[in-house]
C-alpha cells in the first residue's frame, strides 16, 4: 500500500441564506450564486480550488429544512467542516441541526462568522450561542478555530483557507493511490442528451477513462471524466471531484463506487452488496420518488409531510425535488428506476407529456398538498405485503396410515386438542420438530363424511402434502388470517 498525502475535502455548512454559496463565490471567484435559481443553492456541488500551491476541495450543501439528508450526507463525504454563521442572525433550527450531524461524525471543523459589515452584527452574541450548544472556540478558552468573515468585501476569506489548511496539515489526511479506486456519489441525474451523469469523489486510488466501476446500485465504464469545471480529463486522484459519463443508470447519490478490472467482476460486486443488504433486513422496499412543484417552498412542506408519514416497512427514497415543470429527463428518470412523478401545481412540457403516453409513465397531479401525501400514503400502504398470522384451532395424533399415495395419505387419528375442520391447513410435527405441511381434504367419522371434529373423537382424515405421516405424530390445524396493510 503505497499512501499519500491528499487535499483536505472540505463541506460548507449552515442555515439557508448565511452565505456558505457566496462565501465559496468569494473564494477563488466560482459564482456559484449565479447558477442557481433565485441565487439559493438547490443540489450539492462539489469544486476544487488551489491556495498558495495547495489544492482544496469544496462540497457546497443546501440549507434548506428540506434537504437534511443531502446536507448529512455531505458530512460523511468530507474531511473538514467549515460551519457558517451569519453574525447578524445567529444560530437557527438548521443550524443546530448541522452542528448535531457534526458532532455525531466527529469531523474536525472550522467556525465561520459571516456577514460581519452587515448592521445588527453581533460576534460576542454568536460565541455565547456557540458556548450552549458546547461549541467551545479558541478564543474562549477552546479547541475549534473560528475566522470573522465578510463574503462581500472579502475580509478573512484569505484568513479562512489558511486556517482550513492548517487543520489539514494537522490531520495529515492521506489516500492509498495503487489500489482500486474508490470514493462516493455527491450528486447525479439523466442528462437527455448525455445519458446518467454523476458527480463523484475519488477518496482512495485513481479513477481513470475505460474504467469500470459500480456503485450499490448500478454498473458503469468511464467514457468521460470531466473536473468541476467541465474540462475533459484523463484521470481523478484522491480528493478530486470528478464528473462521470457512462453509468448504465443513474446512480443513487451517497452511493459508494468502486473499480473493478471487468464489467463481470462489477455486476458481481452489485450482487454481493445485494446479499449483504438481504443479510442485514434489506426486506425494507423502496420507493422512488420525482417531485416537482410551482415553487421550492412546495418542496419543502410536500418532503415534510412525506418525513410525517410512518415508513418503517416502505421507504421513500426522493430522487429529485424541485420547482419547475416535469421535463423530459424526470419521464427518463421514471422509466428507469420505476419511480412515481408527483406533480404539484406545475405542468409538464409537451416533450415530457408525449414521452409518458407512449411509455406509459404515470404522472400523478395535484393542487392540494393534503390530497396528494394522502395519495402518497395509499401507494406506500399498496406496497406492504399484509401479516400472515397462524391461529392453531385443533390438533389430530397419529394412530394409524392407511393409504400413502404420492403427496397423499389417508390416516386415522384422535383429536387431542380443540376443533379440526375439513379444508383446514395443517402444520406436520414429529415430536418438537415441523417436518412440514398441508391441507386435509377430507374428514371421516364412524364412516361419514363431516365438516368437523372435535376434541376426544377419532376420525379418518385425507391428508394432501410435503410430509410423509408417520404413526405417532400430530397435525395440527390452523386458520390463516391476513391482517390490515399498515405502513
Amino acid at each position: 500500500m503505497s499512501e499519500k498525502l491528499r487535499p483536505p475535502i472540505v463541506v460548507v455548512l449552515g442555515h439557508v441564506d448565511h452565505g456558505k454559496s457566496s462565501i465559496l463565490q468569494a473564494i477563488k471567484d466560482l459564482k456559484i450564486t449565479e447558477r442557481e435559481a433565485g441565487g439559493i443553492t438547490q443540489h450539492i456541488g462539489a469544486y476544487e480550488i488551489e491556495e498558495k500551491g495547495k489544492k482544496i476541495t469544496f462540497i457546497d450543501t443546501p440549507g434548506h429544512e428540506a434537504f437534511c439528508a443531502m446536507r448529512l450526507r455531505g458530512v460523511c463525504s468530507a474531511d473538514v467542516a467549515v460551519l457558517v454563521i451569519a453574525a447578524d442572525e445567529g444560530i437557527k433550527k438548521q443550524t443546530k441541526e448541522v452542528i448535531k450531524n457534526i458532532k455525531e461524525t466527529n469531523i474536525p471543523f472550522v467556525v465561520a462568522i459571516n456577514k460581519i459589515d452587515k448592521p445588527g452584527a453581533d460576534v460576542g452574541k454568536i460565541k455565547r450561542q456557540l458556548l450552549e450548544s458546547e461549541i467551545y472556540l479558541e478564543t474562549m478558552g477552546g479547541k475549534i478555530p473560528f475566522v470573522e468573515v465578510s463574503a462581500s468585501t472579502k475580509k478573512g476569506v484569505e484568513h479562512l483557507l489558511e486556517v482550513i489548511l492548517l487543520v489539514a496539515e494537522m490531520e495529515e489526511f492521506k489516500a492509498d493511490v495503487d489500489c482500486s479506486a474508490q470514493g462516493v456519489v455527491i450528486e447525479s441525474h439523466l442528462d437527455s442528451n448525455k445519458g446518467p451523469f454523476a458527480t463523484l469523489i475519488v477518496q482512495k486510488g485513481i479513477l481513470k477513462k475505460e474504467d469500470f466501476l459500480a456503485t450499490e446500485s448500478v454498473v458503469g465504464k468511464v467514457k468521460n471524466l470531466e473536473d468541476f469545471q467541465g474540462k475533459l480529463i484523463q484521470e481523478a486522484l484522491p480528493s478530486m471531484p470528478v464528473g462521470v459519463l457512462g453509468f448504465e443508470a443513474v446512480p443513487q447519490a451517497g452511493e459508494s463506487f468502486k473499480v473493478f478490472r471487468t464489467v463481470e467482476e462489477a455486476r458481481e460486486g452489485i450482487k454481493e452488496k445485494e446479499k449483504e443488504e438481504d443479510f442485514v433486513g434489506g426486506d425494507k422496499k423502496l420507493l422512488p420518488l420525482i417531485i416537482r412543484t410551482d415553487v421550492l417552498g412546495s418542496v419543502e412542506a410536500i418532503i415534510h409531510m412525506i418525513d410525517q408519514i410512518p415508513q418503517e416497512k416502505v421507504k421513500a427514497r426522493i430522487l429529485k425535488a424541485e420547482p419547475g415543470e416535469v421535463d423530459q429527463s424526470d419521464i427518463k428518470t421514471a422509466m428507469l428506476t420505476g419511480a412515481k412523478i408527483l406533480s404539484f401545481r406545475t405542468k409538464e412540457s409537451k416533450i415530457a407529456r408525449d414521452l409518458a403516453q407512449r411509455e406509459g409513465v404515470k404522472i400523478l397531479k395535484f393542487d392540494v398538498i393534503y390530497e396528494l401525501t394522502q395519495a402518497f400514503e395509499n401507494v406506500l400502504r399498496k406496497m406492504v405485503e399484509p401479516e400472515i398470522i397462524k391461529t392453531a384451532t385443533g390438533r389430530i395424533k397419529i394412530l394409524e396410515v392407511f393409504k400413502n399415495e404420492k403427496n397423499r395419505q389417508i390416516v386415522g387419528g384422535k383429536v387431542i386438542h380443540g376443533t379440526v375442520k375439513r379444508g383446514s391447513k395443517v402444520t406436520v410435527l414429529r415430536g418438537e420438530e415441523e417436518i412440514g405441511g398441508g391441507k386435509i381434504n377430507a374428514l371421516q367419522q364412524n364412516k361419514k363424511e363431516v365438516d368437523f371434529v372435535s376434541k376426544g373423537s377419532e376420525c379418518g382424515v385425507l391428508y394432501e402434502g410435503d410430509a410423509l405421516i408417520q404413526r405417532g405424530d400430530i397435525i395440527e390445524a390452523y386458520l390463516e388470517e391476513k391482517t390490515k396493510k399498515e405502513l
